[in-house]
């Protein structure tokens, strides 16, 4: 049942609780169990973020156009300086 709840949270839902996550795991004062459940809730957030940022880039290109009007099909560049 988590797991429907988690894979209709939004990208933004999804990423702002990954990092609530991180900062939980990052105070080092989480029992050894607490700890590998939010290992296991991060990965599902970390994978569900990289769907929806998968999605995106694939409508991005669906979008494109050519200068005449017609569609074009090009792949999505994402900026590694960003």
């Amino acid at each position: 049942m988590e797991q429907d709840k988690t894979a209709k949270l939004s990208f933004e839902a999804a990423l702002a609780r990954l990092e609530s996550v991180v900062d939980k795991m990052e105070q080092g004062e989480v029992p050894l169990a607490e700890l590998l459940q939010k290992y296991e809730e991060g990965a599902k957030l970390l994978k569900l973020c990289e769907a929806r940022l998968q999605e995106a880039e694939l409508k991005i290109e669906k979008l494109k156009l050519r200068k005449d009007g017609s569609p074009a099909s090009e792949p999505f560049a994402a900026d590694a300086d960003s």
